[in-house]
């Protein structure tokens, strides 16, 4: 997604950082040590057949249901080491969206609307109910989208780095990287280099990643082919208007978020990407029924950076809203 802009120096595993933001120096508390971070993916592979394809999920622990959805151009390993703070109460599953991580990769447009599609199709699958949502990325407009119509399904959603108001739908048209995507030019960017894999990916992770780490991001995406669906994310984007259908999905969600008795979670990072303080302050003023948690220092993909932070935060949430 968009690079920040802020500066981050001195990050030091277990210690206190300091990041320099616009006009402000800020003293971060919560950086993880590196025990809390693992490349290992240490859960069975289990697969259902949703559409006429396999998708490929993880399934742990026993308990009213948690969801993850990832976003673009990860998979369910992005929860890998979240996934162990949850599932001493619940069950915590994470699925690869079709065409994406494990999945099978059909012949699709691979538009948020195929996404939709699949997912709902997954859910049902799975016959999950009382499911709490657990979303980032395009995986938040997917898991808010099925809120919007199935919230008597659904017990609470935690949210971070999200393509939802007041970030998106933008007025504007996308500049940058995104803008170059979205044009003729995002063929050879994705499809023949790989560019979400290989560079933004890593680049919006405070920490470095492993070589083992980046080795399970670009398993998926071996050819030019099987990378299509990363590039047509950002071509999806509810931006000047464009697509019509994305703009009035995320703008649907926006005003049901205002509406809603479901309670939420929103978990932030600094410097953030998507998602910064601002946009904390105005969940805070938008949502009635939210809870908002500082989990350190992250730009995009904090999975990565905050794991500990994000797993226990999401645990003593889940537990204190209880259940259906």
């Amino acid at each position: 997604m968009t690079l920040p802009h802020d500066v981050l120096l001195g990050l030091t595993a277990g210690l206190v950082a300091t990041v320099i933001l616009p006009q402000a120096t800020v003293a971060l508390q919560g950086t993880n040590t590196t025990s809390s971070i693992s490349a290992e993916f240490p859960f069975e592979s289990r697969y259902v057949e949703v559409l006429g394809s396999r998708m490929h999920y993880v399934d742990e622990g026993e308990g009213e249901p948690i969801l993850f959805l990832h976003g673009n151009p990860t998979s369910s390993y992005l929860w890998r080491n979240i996934i162990p703070f949850v599932t001493d109460n619940y069950r915590a599953i994470a699925v690869d969206l079709i065409g994406m991580g494990k999945s099978a990769k059909p012949d699709l447009d691979y538009t948020y609307q195929d996404h939709k599609r699949y997912l709902d199709a997954f859910i049902e699958a799975l016959d999950l109910s009382d499911i709490t949502l657990v979303i980032h990325d395009w995986g938040s407009v997917l898991g808010f989208d099925y809120a919007v119509e199935h919230d008597d399904n659904v017990v609470g959603i935690a949210f971070m780095e999200s393509i939802i108001p007041p970030a998106y739908p933008r007025s504007q048209p996308i500049g940058g990287a995104l803008g170059r995507y979205r044009s003729d030019a995002g063929e050879a960017l994705i499809l023949e280099q790989n560019q979400f894999v290989e560079q933004i990916l890593p680049a919006s992770v405070v920490r470095d990643l492993t070589e083992e780490e980046m080795d399970y991001y670009r398993a998926p995406y071996p050819t030019p082919e099987s990378r299509w669906p990363t590039l047509q994310w950002p071509r999806e984007l509810p931006a000047d208007g464009e697509p019509a259908r994305n703009v009035e999905v995320v703008t649907r969600i926006g005003g049901w978020m205002q509406g809603t008795d479901v309670p939420m979670l929103f978990l932030w990072a600094r410097p953030g990407a998507l998602n910064n303080e601002a946009f904390a302050d105005a969940m805070v003023d938008r949502v009635k029924n939210i809870q908002v948690a500082f989990v350190g220092a992250g730009r995009h993909f904090i999975q990565e950076d905050q794991p500990e932070m994000i797993g226990r935060t999401l645990a003593d949430w889940r537990r204190r809203i209880g259940g259906n």
